[in-house]
C-alpha cells in the first residue's frame, strides 16, 4: 500500500473510531431495517476494558506526582484522549455487529471492516472454532489453489463460510486475489451458522436468488 493509502486508511479508521463511539453514546447500532444483528466482540470486550480502565487509573495519578504544570497538562490531554480512543474502539465493535439479511451476510470488525457476500455466493456455512496465528484482525491462508481470509476476535474464528466461487473481497490483504472460503468469529456462532443455513436454503428454492 502507498504513503497515500496508508494515510487514507488511518484517517478513516479515526474518523470510524469516533462515529462509532457517538453511535455507542446515542445507543444506534448499524443495523439495517429488517436485518438481524450477530455479536461477535464478547472476546475481546474484557481485554479492551482493562485497557479503558488502566489509564483512567494512571491520570489522575500521573497528574498529581508531577510538579510541573505544563506537563501535567500536556499528559493529561494525551491521556484523556487516548481513554476515549480505547472507548471508542470498543464502541466500534459494538455497534457494528455481523449483519443477515434480505441481501445476504455482512462481515464486519469495528468500522475497518465491512464485506458483504450476496446469498448467490455462499455454497455452505459451518461452525468450526480456529486458532489463527498472529495478531491482526484479517489474516489470509492458502492452500493450493485454496485461499481463506479470516477475520479474527482475539486471533480466533469460529464461523467458517464457504463460497460458491472464488470472490474478490475488498480487504486490502488480499491483495485483489479471490478468496474461496470467509471465517469469522461470532459469539453465537450456533445461531449465525443456522440462521445462514435457512438463507442458503431459501435462496436456492427462489428463482432470483433473493433470500426473501
Amino acid at each position: 500500500m502507498t504513503v497515500r493509502g496508508l494515510l487514507r486508511a488511518a484517517v478513516a479508521s479515526e474518523v470510524g473510531t469516533w462515529r462509532s463511539l457517538a453511535r455507542w453514546v446515542r445507543r444506534r447500532p448499524d443495523v439495517p431495517t429488517g436485518a438481524e444483528p450477530f455479536p461477535y466482540a464478547s472476546a475481546a470486550t474484557p481485554v479492551l476494558w482493562t485497557f479503558v480502565v488502566l489509564p483512567a487509573v494512571e491520570i489522575p495519578l500521573v497528574d498529581w506526582l508531577l510538579p510541573w504544570p505544563s506537563l501535567r497538562v500536556a499528559l493529561l490531554v494525551v491521556g484523556a484522549y487516548g481513554l476515549l480512543w480505547m472507548v471508542g474502539l470498543l464502541a466500534s465493535m459494538q455497534v457494528h455487529p455481523h449483519t443477515v439479511g434480505d441481501d445476504g451476510l455482512r462481515v464486519r470488525s469495528g468500522s475497518s471492516v465491512d464485506v458483504r457476500v450476496p446469498w448467490e455466493e455462499i455454497a455452505a456455512a459451518r461452525v468450526r472454532r480456529r486458532s489463527v496465528e498472529g495478531s491482526r484482525t484479517v489474516v489470509v491462508e492458502e492452500a493450493g489453489e485454496r485461499r481463506a481470509v479470516s477475520v479474527t476476535v482475539v486471533s480466533s474464528t469460529q464461523v467458517d463460510v464457504e463460497l460458491r466461487t472464488p470472490l474478490v473481497l475488498p480487504l486490502a490483504r488480499t491483495g485483489g486475489r479471490p478468496v474461496t472460503e470467509l471465517r469469522l468469529a461470532a459469539d453465537d456462532p450456533a445461531a449465525l451458522v443456522r440462521r445462514l443455513r435457512a438463507g442458503i436454503a431459501t435462496a436456492a428454492a427462489t428463482p432470483d436468488g433473493d433470500a426473501r
